[in-house]
């Protein structure tokens, strides 16, 4: 009778995972829309007058930001070293391995590595800020894209690879807010601008979707057919969402209404800054939502899964 019973308990339970994810259109749409997003960010803010005017407007306008929010925001952007990212680093790798999957460890270590590296090669041998405009002040330093966003992002999307499904909204809690928050000081510090910050997004979010494609191509991946969460989309992902909804709102209804700064003005410096601070928080939350959404409901298969 133990058999039986066993067996049918078994039948009965429900399963956790489902077939494995054979398609990989929607990772290469949304890595060819990230590529094509950073070049147009880079042609329009690096390489027209318009953008220098914007941007060299946002940074004066940070000078009038409160001095404990700039600590706060140095404080943040220092804590992002070669150390702390390696420690990073090796507790994400740790988590996949414990997973028995060396398979996700490599994309992992992928996605912040290589993130990192092409985010290096760009801003210090490829990609040029040509000075456009006469400038007032020591605002032409800054790098294109941002070595800070692009680590803080991709350390977001390898978590979000490597924990378990049931764990993700954790993951996505204390890693989304903290890569959106980066990668707004940025430009609190002053350290690099929108376009900087919306580059290393598009950048670690290109990275991550075509390291997804691997994965899919290798038969990872697997589709989550149990288990709701609903508390992960009350407290992680409608806030961040609204958040992101607002900052995006407020920045372009800022930019619109503003006239173009051409000369050092309080008023508009400080309105340019309001609204690049806002896009910049608004796209770096736009960017870990989509690839929040283009991950739902999928995980790695169990080493034992034929998908694996």
């Amino acid at each position: 009778m133990t058999e039986p019973a066993t067996a049918q308990r078994s039948a009965q339970a429900p399963t956790t995972t489902g077939p494995p994810v054979t398609g990989s259109t929607k990772w290469l749409i949304l890595g060819i829309l990230a590529f094509a997003g950073f070049w147009v960010t880079y042609a329009v803010f690096v390489w027209t007058s318009r953008g220098h005017y914007i941007e060299n407007a946002a940074l004066r306008g940070a000078d009038q930001v409160d001095a404990a929010l700039v600590v706060e925001a140095d404080s943040a952007l220092n804590a992002i070293t070669e150390t702390s990212l390696a420690i990073v680093s090796f507790l994400v790798v740790a988590m996949a391995l414990l997973r028995r999957r060396v398979d996700l460890a490599i994309a992992a270590s992928a996605i912040i590595v290589g993130s990192s590296l092409i985010t290096q090669v760009l801003k210090r041998f490829v990609l040029p800020r040509p000075e456009l405009i006469e400038v007032t002040g020591p605002y032409t330093i800054n790098s294109f894209p941002s070595g800070h966003t692009t680590i803080a992002m991709s350390v977001l999307f390898a978590l979000l690879i490597v924990v378990p499904f049931k764990w993700r909204g954790v993951a996505m809690f204390f890693g989304a807010f903290f890569a959106v928050a980066i990668g707004a000081h940025t430009l609190t510090s002053k350290w690099h601008r929108f376009s900087d910050t919306l580059g290393a997004d598009l950048v670690a979010f290109g990275i991550a979707c075509l390291v997804t494609i691997a994965l899919v191509q290798r038969g990872s991946l697997v589709r989550v057919t149990a288990g709701r969460y609903p508390l992960r989309v009350l407290f992680v992902v409608a806030p961040l969402a609204l958040s992101t909804v607002v900052s995006l709102g407020l920045g372009m209804l800022l930019l619109l209404l503003s006239e173009l700064p051409t000369a050092p003005d309080e008023v508009l410096d400080y309105n340019m800054y309001l609204a690049l601070h806002g896009l910049a928080a608004g796209a770096s939350g736009l960017t870990a939502l989509a690839f929040w959404w283009s991950w739902r409901r999928i995980d790695v298969g169990s080493p034992a899964s034929p998908a694996s």
